[in-house]
């Protein structure tokens, strides 16, 4: 089952230190630097990346869109927030969508929709491992690789919901 990971533009360049550094100089500092880091997790996480900027406040008939470097880049028009535009994906993607962002309002909007969320600043270092490995060559650590011996003893375990543990699945991926 393939993600389409859906991400609030401005909201995860304002929460970086490094993006909103660049965003501070030029809105398309940041909005370049993300799509180049986006554009490496890509390359080594084939998952479907939209994200979504605020646009203009003009009303017009088609939403801007655009497409760089494997990236769906997705402005909202006519009055409309991203976040506006994130609901409505959230809500026509279910359960294959996986919502970044911090607005605690688009997250339980998409949590509601059947999406699977997960904070920008927990993506942020999600991107910045996954570039760390590409440049070192070599794949991610398996975090669930091998058992670890202990001998502490364990109660019964209580298992997660079935959502839960579909969300748990879809980061994995990541």
């Amino acid at each position: 089952m393939t993600i389409h990971i859906i991400i609030d533009g401005y909201n995860l360049i304002r929460q970086s230190s490094e993006l909103a550094a660049l965003d501070r100089k030029a809105l398309e500092f940041g909005r370049d630097a993300l799509v180049d880091l986006l554009a490496s997790y890509k390359k080594i996480k084939p998952h479907r990346i939209t994200v979504v900027f605020d646009g203009t406040m003009e009303p017009s008939l088609y939403g801007s869109r655009d497409q760089i470097k494997g990236i769906a880049i997705r402005y909202s028009h006519g009055g409309e927030s991203a976040d506006d535009v994130i609901r409505q994906m959230a809500r026509r993607e279910k359960e294959k969508a996986l919502v970044v962002s911090s607005d605690r309002e688009v997250m339980n909007a998409a949590e509601s929709a059947g999406a699977t969320v997960m904070d920008s600043c927990a993506f942020e270092d999600k991107l910045v491992m996954t570039r760390y490995f590409s440049m070192k060559g070599s794949e991610e650590p398996d975090e669930l690789s091998g058992w670890i011996p202990t001998t502490r003893k364990k109660g019964p375990s209580r298992r997660l919901s079935k959502k839960k543990r579909k969300a748990q699945a879809r980061l994995r991926k990541l």
